[in-house]
């Protein structure tokens, strides 16, 4: 290679310029821990069951968006529904519930047989009230998702497992997926 070749001198000012960065980087002690490992929830930071929605509207989170958790069914399923509420934070999700009787949903799913017990769940977006306050028609009165768990427990041990339920949502449509 030539050392007056004018592709060397921006290699070497790219190398230079990267090795500044990440000195700068790891001589503070929060960002060289942030570098060092991503930064990871406590434990029961959130609820085994969650839920994130977008308004594809605006293309922004749906926000302040109340929302409602049931269980439909598990073995010896209770006479009246379990049932949890909240409202969407700022980016529009949900990741504790407030139970409407005295369980948690970690101990609903830990009350669970085994660890391969499933469970029928349903969360309920009030679309309708939710647009009217805004100004905007919307067709859904209420945006429902049925989904079923399988597992018990909490977080590491043994058969528990994240279920995760965004839906984007319009006032004319509605999608969702599993996430993670």
């Amino acid at each position: 290679m030539d050392p007056s070749d004018p592709s060397r001198d921006s290699a070497h000012r790219i190398t230079s310029r990267l090795a500044l960065v990440q000195q700068q980087l790891l001589s503070s002690p929060s960002q060289a821990r942030a570098h060092a490992s991503p930064r990871q929830p406590p434990s029961m930071a959130r609820d085994p069951i969650t839920c994130h929605c977008l308004n594809t509207l605006t293309g922004t989170p749906a926000a302040n968006l109340p929302v409602t958790l049931t269980l439909l069914s598990a073995p010896a399923s209770p006479s009246s529904p379990v049932t949890f509420r909240a409202t969407t934070n700022a980016d529009g999700r949900v990741a504790t519930w407030t139970p409407v009787g005295a369980s948690s949903v970690p101990e609903v799913l830990s009350a669970l047989p085994t660890a391969e017990s499933k469970t029928n769940w349903a969360v309920r977006f009030e679309v309708g009230p939710w647009y009217e306050a805004q100004g905007i028609e919307s067709f859904w009165p209420e945006v429902e998702v049925k989904f079923t768990v399988k597992g018990r427990g909490r977080d590491g041990e043994e058969g528990w497992r994240h279920y995760h339920v965004p839906v984007l949502l319009g006032p004319w449509n509605y999608s969702t997926y599993r996430g993670s």
